[in-house]
Protein backbone atom coordinates (compact mmCIF):
# COMPACT_ATOMS: atom_id res chain seq x y z
CA UNK A 1 0.00 0.00 0.00
CA UNK A 2 3.00 2.24 0.48
CA UNK A 3 4.32 1.83 -2.35
CA UNK A 4 1.56 2.86 -4.37
CA UNK A 5 0.82 5.92 -2.63
CA UNK A 6 4.33 6.79 -3.19
CA UNK A 7 4.03 6.37 -6.79
CA UNK A 8 0.37 8.40 -7.16
CA UNK A 9 2.08 10.69 -5.26
CA UNK A 10 4.56 11.66 -7.16
CA UNK A 11 2.26 11.28 -10.74
CA UNK A 12 0.13 14.12 -8.40
CA UNK A 13 3.00 16.24 -8.19
CA UNK A 14 4.03 15.98 -11.98
CA UNK A 15 0.71 16.86 -12.45
CA UNK A 16 0.01 19.86 -10.33
CA UNK A 17 3.64 21.35 -11.95
CA UNK A 18 2.24 20.59 -15.52
CA UNK A 19 -1.12 22.67 -14.83
CA UNK A 20 0.82 25.36 -13.32
CA UNK A 21 3.05 25.54 -16.66
CA UNK A 22 0.11 25.19 -18.40
CA UNK A 23 -1.62 28.14 -16.44
CA UNK A 24 1.58 30.17 -16.59
CA UNK A 25 1.88 30.15 -20.13
CA UNK A 26 -1.81 30.48 -20.97
CA UNK A 27 -2.39 33.65 -18.84
CA UNK A 28 1.04 34.93 -20.11
CA UNK A 29 -0.48 34.34 -23.92
CA UNK A 30 -3.88 35.88 -22.82
CA UNK A 31 -2.09 39.62 -22.59
CA UNK A 32 0.30 41.50 -21.93
CA UNK A 33 0.58 41.99 -17.96
CA UNK A 34 2.75 45.26 -18.62
CA UNK A 35 -0.49 46.69 -20.51
CA UNK A 36 -3.10 45.66 -17.54
CA UNK A 37 -0.47 47.29 -15.02
CA UNK A 38 0.09 50.68 -16.27
CA UNK A 39 -3.24 51.16 -17.55
CA UNK A 40 -5.30 51.90 -20.61
CA UNK A 41 -3.74 55.59 -22.11
CA UNK A 42 0.05 54.90 -20.96
CA UNK A 43 2.65 56.09 -22.32
CA UNK A 44 4.73 53.35 -24.70
CA UNK A 45 7.76 53.97 -22.49
CA UNK A 46 6.14 53.79 -19.19
CA UNK A 47 4.69 50.21 -20.24
CA UNK A 48 8.59 49.07 -21.20
CA UNK A 49 9.39 50.58 -18.03
CA UNK A 50 6.89 48.49 -16.05
CA UNK A 51 7.84 45.62 -18.33
CA UNK A 52 11.42 45.63 -17.27
CA UNK A 53 10.73 46.26 -13.43
CA UNK A 54 8.86 43.12 -12.90
CA UNK A 55 10.55 41.36 -15.53
CA UNK A 56 7.92 40.42 -18.31
CA UNK A 57 10.50 41.39 -20.72
CA UNK A 58 12.73 37.98 -19.97
CA UNK A 59 11.87 34.44 -21.43
CA UNK A 60 8.94 33.00 -19.95
CA UNK A 61 10.51 29.70 -19.03
CA UNK A 62 13.05 32.31 -16.52
CA UNK A 63 9.86 33.83 -15.42
CA UNK A 64 8.10 30.80 -15.04
CA UNK A 65 11.09 29.33 -12.34
CA UNK A 66 10.88 32.32 -10.90
CA UNK A 67 6.75 32.42 -10.03
CA UNK A 68 7.18 28.82 -9.18
CA UNK A 69 9.77 29.75 -6.70
CA UNK A 70 8.16 32.39 -4.97
CA UNK A 71 5.23 30.59 -5.16
CA UNK A 72 6.29 27.76 -3.08
CA UNK A 73 7.72 30.03 -0.18
CA UNK A 74 4.67 31.53 -0.15
CA UNK A 75 5.18 34.61 -1.93
CA UNK A 76 2.00 35.35 -4.09
CA UNK A 77 2.88 38.31 -5.29
CA UNK A 78 0.82 41.67 -5.24
CA UNK A 79 -2.76 42.04 -6.50
CA UNK A 80 -2.98 44.69 -9.49
CA UNK A 81 -6.29 45.59 -8.76
CA UNK A 82 -6.87 45.75 -4.99
CA UNK A 83 -3.52 46.70 -4.79
CA UNK A 84 -2.77 44.16 -1.48
CA UNK A 85 -0.77 41.24 -1.05
CA UNK A 86 -2.47 37.93 -3.18
CA UNK A 87 -2.17 35.48 -0.75
CA UNK A 88 -4.16 37.11 2.22
CA UNK A 89 -6.54 37.76 -0.20
CA UNK A 90 -6.94 34.50 -1.54
CA UNK A 91 -7.37 32.84 1.19
CA UNK A 92 -10.15 34.88 2.80
CA UNK A 93 -12.17 33.95 0.03
CA UNK A 94 -11.60 30.37 -0.05
CA UNK A 95 -13.32 29.80 2.89
CA UNK A 96 -16.86 30.68 1.11
CA UNK A 97 -15.96 28.33 -1.85
CA UNK A 98 -15.19 25.42 0.34
CA UNK A 99 -18.32 25.93 2.52
CA UNK A 100 -20.49 26.04 -1.25
CA UNK A 101 -18.53 22.98 -2.34
CA UNK A 102 -19.41 20.59 0.56
CA UNK A 103 -22.99 21.69 0.81
CA UNK A 104 -23.55 20.93 -2.96
CA UNK A 105 -21.73 17.60 -2.65
CA UNK A 106 -24.07 17.04 0.10
CA UNK A 107 -27.26 18.36 -1.68
CA UNK A 108 -25.99 16.01 -4.85
CA UNK A 109 -25.64 12.85 -2.72
CA UNK A 110 -28.78 13.68 -0.64
CA UNK A 111 -31.05 13.55 -4.06
CA UNK A 112 -28.81 10.73 -6.01
CA UNK A 113 -28.99 8.31 -3.46
CA UNK A 114 -32.72 7.78 -3.01
CA UNK A 115 -32.94 8.07 -6.84
CA UNK A 116 -30.41 5.88 -7.76
CA UNK A 117 -31.70 3.17 -4.97
CA UNK A 118 -35.56 3.76 -6.45
CA UNK A 119 -34.20 3.36 -10.53
CA UNK A 120 -32.66 -0.04 -9.22
CA UNK A 121 -35.21 -1.44 -7.32
CA UNK A 122 -37.88 -0.29 -9.81
CA UNK A 123 -35.69 -1.04 -13.07
CA UNK A 124 -37.50 -0.82 -16.25
CA UNK A 125 -40.42 0.55 -15.15
CA UNK A 126 -41.50 4.12 -14.99
CA UNK A 127 -40.17 5.38 -12.07
CA UNK A 128 -36.57 4.28 -13.09
CA UNK A 129 -37.43 6.45 -16.44
CA UNK A 130 -38.52 9.06 -14.51
CA UNK A 131 -34.91 9.07 -12.50
CA UNK A 132 -32.95 8.85 -15.43
CA UNK A 133 -34.72 11.48 -17.20
CA UNK A 134 -34.03 13.81 -13.75
CA UNK A 135 -30.26 12.66 -14.33
CA UNK A 136 -30.10 13.35 -18.07
CA UNK A 137 -31.61 17.03 -17.87
CA UNK A 138 -28.85 17.59 -14.80
CA UNK A 139 -26.59 17.23 -17.28
CA UNK A 140 -28.62 19.01 -19.92
CA UNK A 141 -29.51 21.72 -18.50
CA UNK A 142 -26.73 24.70 -18.17
CA UNK A 143 -26.15 25.87 -14.09
CA UNK A 144 -25.83 29.54 -14.95
CA UNK A 145 -29.72 28.75 -16.87
CA UNK A 146 -30.53 27.21 -13.98
CA UNK A 147 -29.35 29.10 -11.54
CA UNK A 148 -31.60 32.16 -13.63
CA UNK A 149 -34.62 30.01 -13.09
CA UNK A 150 -34.23 29.47 -9.23
CA UNK A 151 -33.61 33.38 -9.36
CA UNK A 152 -37.13 33.84 -10.97
CA UNK A 153 -38.87 31.41 -8.91
CA UNK A 154 -37.61 31.92 -5.66
CA UNK A 155 -36.30 35.53 -5.33
CA UNK A 156 -38.47 37.40 -8.05
CA UNK A 157 -42.13 35.22 -7.81
CA UNK A 158 -42.07 34.31 -4.28
CA UNK A 159 -39.87 36.55 -2.56
CA UNK A 160 -38.18 33.97 -0.59
CA UNK A 161 -34.58 33.92 -0.87
CA UNK A 162 -32.40 36.99 -1.52
CA UNK A 163 -30.81 37.09 -4.53
CA UNK A 164 -27.06 37.86 -4.32
CA UNK A 165 -24.47 38.19 -1.33
CA UNK A 166 -22.82 35.84 1.31
CA UNK A 167 -23.75 37.01 4.67
CA UNK A 168 -26.28 34.42 5.83
CA UNK A 169 -27.73 30.67 4.96
CA UNK A 170 -30.49 31.62 3.17
CA UNK A 171 -27.59 33.32 0.85
CA UNK A 172 -26.00 29.91 0.11
CA UNK A 173 -29.54 27.84 -0.59
CA UNK A 174 -29.81 28.43 -4.41
CA UNK A 175 -26.35 28.54 -5.24
CA UNK A 176 -26.07 24.90 -3.25
CA UNK A 177 -29.04 23.72 -5.84
CA UNK A 178 -27.82 24.99 -8.88
CA UNK A 179 -24.18 23.88 -8.28
CA UNK A 180 -25.14 20.18 -6.40
CA UNK A 181 -27.82 19.47 -9.10
CA UNK A 182 -25.55 19.25 -11.81
CA UNK A 183 -22.89 16.87 -9.81
CA UNK A 184 -25.85 14.61 -8.84
CA UNK A 185 -26.38 12.14 -11.78
CA UNK A 186 -22.87 11.11 -11.60
CA UNK A 187 -23.73 9.84 -8.60
CA UNK A 188 -27.40 8.46 -9.38
CA UNK A 189 -26.04 6.46 -12.06
CA UNK A 190 -23.33 4.84 -9.92
CA UNK A 191 -25.86 4.20 -7.28
CA UNK A 192 -28.06 2.34 -9.53
CA UNK A 193 -25.55 0.52 -11.55
CA UNK A 194 -24.40 -0.77 -8.42
CA UNK A 195 -27.27 -1.39 -6.24
CA UNK A 196 -28.50 -3.33 -9.54
CA UNK A 197 -25.45 -5.27 -9.40
CA UNK A 198 -25.55 -6.36 -5.45
CA UNK A 199 -29.31 -6.78 -5.66
CA UNK A 200 -28.39 -9.71 -7.88
CA UNK A 201 -26.04 -11.25 -5.55
CA UNK A 202 -26.09 -14.57 -3.73
CA UNK A 203 -26.11 -12.99 -0.29
CA UNK A 204 -29.26 -10.93 -1.04
CA UNK A 205 -31.01 -13.68 -2.13
CA UNK A 206 -30.58 -15.28 1.10
CA UNK A 207 -31.16 -12.88 3.13
CA UNK A 208 -34.74 -12.61 1.31
CA UNK A 209 -35.13 -15.79 1.97
CA UNK A 210 -34.68 -15.95 5.71
CA UNK A 211 -37.67 -13.35 5.43
CA UNK A 212 -35.71 -10.59 6.22
CA UNK A 213 -37.99 -6.89 5.78
CA UNK A 214 -37.48 -5.93 2.11
CA UNK A 215 -35.98 -2.17 3.69
CA UNK A 216 -33.39 -4.25 5.69
CA UNK A 217 -32.23 -6.03 2.66
CA UNK A 218 -32.12 -2.94 0.84
CA UNK A 219 -30.96 -0.27 3.09
CA UNK A 220 -28.34 -2.59 5.32
CA UNK A 221 -26.82 -5.27 3.42
CA UNK A 222 -27.16 -4.06 -0.34
CA UNK A 223 -26.76 -0.64 -0.46
CA UNK A 224 -23.85 -0.12 1.93
CA UNK A 225 -22.14 -2.45 -0.48
CA UNK A 226 -23.36 -0.49 -3.58
CA UNK A 227 -22.50 3.32 -1.60
CA UNK A 228 -18.61 2.01 -1.71
CA UNK A 229 -17.59 3.58 -5.20
CA UNK A 230 -19.59 6.77 -4.54
CA UNK A 231 -16.74 7.29 -1.60
CA UNK A 232 -14.08 7.31 -3.65
CA UNK A 233 -16.04 9.94 -6.60
CA UNK A 234 -17.03 12.38 -3.88
CA UNK A 235 -13.54 13.29 -3.62
CA UNK A 236 -13.31 13.80 -7.54
CA UNK A 237 -16.55 15.34 -7.20
CA UNK A 238 -15.56 18.28 -4.60
CA UNK A 239 -12.92 19.42 -6.88
CA UNK A 240 -15.35 19.34 -9.78
CA UNK A 241 -17.78 21.95 -7.66
CA UNK A 242 -14.72 23.59 -6.58
CA UNK A 243 -13.34 24.71 -10.00
CA UNK A 244 -17.09 25.54 -11.66
CA UNK A 245 -18.17 27.59 -8.92
CA UNK A 246 -16.92 30.42 -10.74
CA UNK A 247 -20.31 30.77 -12.55
CA UNK A 248 -22.43 30.22 -9.90
CA UNK A 249 -20.42 32.25 -7.43
CA UNK A 250 -20.82 35.58 -10.52
CA UNK A 251 -24.16 34.86 -10.68
CA UNK A 252 -24.99 35.10 -6.76
CA UNK A 253 -22.15 37.29 -5.86
CA UNK A 254 -20.72 34.86 -3.75
CA UNK A 255 -18.09 36.34 -1.84
CA UNK A 256 -15.66 33.34 -2.57
CA UNK A 257 -12.99 32.42 -5.09
CA UNK A 258 -14.94 32.33 -7.56
CA UNK A 259 -16.18 35.46 -7.42
CA UNK A 260 -12.90 36.93 -7.35
CA UNK A 261 -11.66 34.40 -10.48
CA UNK A 262 -14.42 36.43 -12.14
CA UNK A 263 -13.06 39.86 -10.96
CA UNK A 264 -9.41 38.91 -11.39
CA UNK A 265 -10.19 37.61 -14.98
CA UNK A 266 -12.60 41.21 -15.72
CA UNK A 267 -9.51 43.41 -14.56
CA UNK A 268 -6.55 41.56 -15.73
CA UNK A 269 -5.54 40.45 -12.43
CA UNK A 270 -2.53 38.74 -13.35
CA UNK A 271 -1.34 37.73 -10.01
CA UNK A 272 -4.66 36.58 -8.72
CA UNK A 273 -5.78 34.49 -11.08
CA UNK A 274 -2.63 33.58 -11.65
CA UNK A 275 -2.52 31.81 -8.65
CA UNK A 276 -6.16 31.22 -8.18
CA UNK A 277 -6.07 28.73 -11.11
CA UNK A 278 -2.98 27.14 -9.19
CA UNK A 279 -4.90 26.33 -6.13
CA UNK A 280 -7.62 24.81 -7.32
CA UNK A 281 -5.59 22.71 -9.57
CA UNK A 282 -3.42 21.58 -6.91
CA UNK A 283 -7.02 21.10 -4.62
CA UNK A 284 -8.22 18.87 -7.68
CA UNK A 285 -5.30 17.08 -7.53
CA UNK A 286 -4.81 16.40 -4.06
CA UNK A 287 -8.57 15.22 -4.40
CA UNK A 288 -7.62 12.92 -7.09
CA UNK A 289 -5.30 11.47 -4.83
CA UNK A 290 -7.27 10.85 -1.96
CA UNK A 291 -9.76 9.33 -4.02
CA UNK A 292 -6.56 6.83 -5.91
CA UNK A 293 -5.94 6.25 -2.30
CA UNK A 294 -9.67 5.18 -1.00
CA UNK A 295 -10.12 3.08 -4.32
CA UNK A 296 -6.73 1.32 -3.41
CA UNK A 297 -7.90 0.70 0.42
CA UNK A 298 -11.46 -0.18 -0.34
CA UNK A 299 -10.67 -2.70 -3.26
CA UNK A 300 -7.06 -4.33 -2.72
CA UNK A 301 -7.12 -5.32 -6.47
CA UNK A 302 -6.05 -2.17 -7.85
CA UNK A 303 -3.24 -1.83 -5.78
CA UNK A 304 -2.15 -5.06 -6.90
CA UNK A 305 -2.48 -4.46 -10.39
Amino acid sequence: MGGYILKRLGLAVLVALAVSMIAFLLLRLSGDPAIAIAGEGARSEDIELIRKTYGFDRPLPVQYVEWLGKTLRGDFGESIYFKQPAAPLIFAKLGTTMVLGLLSLAFALAISIPLGVLAAIYRNGWIDRLCLALAVLGQALPNFFFALLLIMVFSITLRALPVSGSDTWQHFVMPTIALGYYAAPAFMRLIRAGMIEVLEADYIRTARAKGLPANKVIFKHALRNAVVPVVALAAVQLGFLLGGSVVIETIFALDGLGYLAYQSITYKDFPVMQNIVLLLSVIYVVLTLASDVANAWLDPRIRVG
